[in-house]
């Protein structure tokens, strides 16, 4: 048995107790006055008017509260900012323009068991009011084949329209409905599409999925890219976008914050089918240039070189012994036509590549109005936004040297219509 002194019991006492004290502390048993302390905390005075009350300094709910709990629902929202400044701008532009923007179907005609033709539902798509007389541009392929076409407005109203004319070469058609007396029409006016910058923001419009009206909102990803939609056809100077576009935005509008139309959203990559944010659009200042024609003539015309060229292939570089390897061979000359007239010189030799007969030793078209001709599409690229009539500078080879000519245009349907 061990035995302490009594210095040792006094100090284990007093330790014991100073514990216990602490330990009634850390509960809460044991409160301290603060008074005084509490007075002094806003100042080095200890008057009355320099006291500041505890309930001064406590931190009010963000909600108001009521029996202990914030009420979300008696929050003053009046000094809130409802819309940031770029949604303000969606919206303005979907409250102006949306109405301006149509769903459009179609009905193409198949033919039954029994040999016997029957309507059927065709494709739909989109297309803007551009004109207050009823004139609504969108794509081509819309309505290409379409025995019917209907353009449905915004109040729900539906009316069968007309092809005014189309354009498949810059995928654009223009319709036309009757509009009823007193009705009127909100159109979409045309911007400048060489403005564009990569990042600007755009707006579409459409029908996706036959959900009318739909607003989907991107930037420019991307100018200039050329597309073939066709064989023989690019659409040079596309516009890229993210801007979600799906089945049934084709024809509506890319439109930029003032509401302009930048674009006729026209088709998009997609390994899936659904939107992978890489849509493309023909650019208004394309759809400018052939709507006018359109409306007028139901067509465009376009001038053509009035010869018959065969592109370049290895097989018949190596046996003809070419001094180049791409580009487009003079077969045959229109006799007494532009091109002759121009210099441009036709072959002599015949050869047969299969069903098809061409003359050797003419010359070798390499550039058209400043494009390079590789293939047949180049030169269609080349001479699309060029009308009859008009003089282009061609480059040649011939002999193995280059050489350039002025070539005034024939008409693109005449000559190959012969």
């Amino acid at each position: 048995m061990k035995l302490y002194s009594r210095g040792q019991v006094i100090f284990f006492s007093v330790l014991s107790g100073l514990i216990a004290v602490l330990f009634a502390l850390g509960l809460g048993l044991l409160k301290f006055p603060s008074g005084a302390r509490g007075e002094k905390r806003a100042g080095t005075s200890g008057s009355a008017s320099a006291a500041v009350s505890a309930s001064e300094y406590r931190e009010e709910p963000a909600f108001p509260v009521q029996d202990g709990y914030a009420d979300p629902l008696k929050l003053n929202t009046q000094d809130l900012v409802p819309y940031t400044e770029s949604e303000r701008e969606n919206i303005a532009v979907y409250e102006k323009f949306n109405s301006a923007v149509v769903n459009i179907t179609t009905e193409t005609m198949a033919i039954n068991w029994f040999l016997e033709p029957i309507p059927q539902e065709g494709e739909s798509g989109s297309g803007s009011i551009i004109d207050a007389r009823g004139f609504v541009l969108t794509n081509n392929h819309v309505i290409q084949n379409a025995y019917k076409v209907y353009i449905n407005l915004a109040d729900g109203s539906q009316y069968e329209g007309s092809v005014t004319g189309t354009d498949p070469e810059n995928d654009i058609a223009v319709l036309k409905f009757e509009v009823p007396e007193g009705m009127d029409l909100r159109d979409i006016p045309f911007g400048d599409s060489g403005s564009l910058k990569v990042g600007q923001k755009v707006l579409a419009i459409g029908n996706p999925f036959a959900l009318e009206r739909t607003l989907t909102v991107g930037i420019v990803s991307g100018l200039g890219r050329p597309i073939r939609t066709s064989r023989q056809n690019i659409i040079r100077d596309m516009i890229q976008t993210d801007a979600s576009i799906n089945p049934g935005n084709s024809g509506g509008p890319l439109l930029d914050t003032q509401g302009r139309m930048f674009g006729v959203n026209t088709m998009i990559y997609s390994p899936s089918g659904g939107s992978v944010g890489i849509g493309f659009a023909v650019p208004v200042n394309t759809a400018k240039r052939v709507v006018a024609e359109l409306m007028q003539y139901g067509k465009v015309r376009r001038g053509w070189i009035d010869a018959s060229v065969a592109q370049l292939f290895p097989s018949l570089v190596r046996y003809a012994n070419l001094p180049v390897s791409s580009g487009l061979l003079v077969s045959r000359t229109r006799r007494n036509g532009l091109a002759e007239k121009a210099g441009i010189r036709q072959g002599t030799d015949p050869v047969r590549s299969g069903s098809s007969v061409i003359y050797l030793g003419g010359d070798i078209i390499t550039s058209v109005d400043g494009m390079k001709t590789a293939t047949l599409a180049d030169l269609y690229s080349a001479l699309e936004d060029n009308k009859p009539g008009e003089t282009v500078k061609v480059e040649i080879i011939r002999g193995g040297k280059p050489l350039t000519l002025d070539v005034t245009l024939a008409d693109r349907e005449e000559i190959l219509n012969q």
